[in-house]
């Protein structure tokens, strides 16, 4: 089937140069999705309650910007992936109209 497109969240972009424009789709599981192996490591459920985590704002000396981590699935999330995700949560499921071109990556994400 064709997703619906929901919406789009903010572009992020990272500090080793790509434009991440997250676009938000409703998608049945008929036919499952089946990520491209090429393209995708791994993929994950998670259900939209773990999203609802608070995240953690870290302080950096390399940037005035908080670096933004997501505890999810007995891992740390970070940013750009975390930034995302905190946005989604906010947004959608909350419906608090959040921002987060503010939010910094962590340094190893830098190159």
């Amino acid at each position: 089937s064709v997703p619906d497109v929901a919406g789009v969240l903010d572009d992020y972009p990272t500090r080793s140069g790509y434009l991440i424009t997250p676009v938000v789709c409703w998608l049945d599981d008929d036919p499952p999705l089946i990520p491209n192996p090429a393209e995708v490591a791994q993929s994950y459920f998670v259900p939209f309650e773990d999203l609802l985590r608070t995240p953690r704002f870290l302080t950096i000396a390399q940037s005035p910007r908080p670096v933004i981590q997501m505890p999810l699935l007995d891992r740390t999330i970070h940013a750009p992936t975390a930034a995302v995700l905190y946005q989604f949560a906010e947004v959608v499921l909350r419906d608090r109209p959040t921002r987060v071109d503010q939010l910094e990556q962590p340094v190893f994400a830098w190159q």
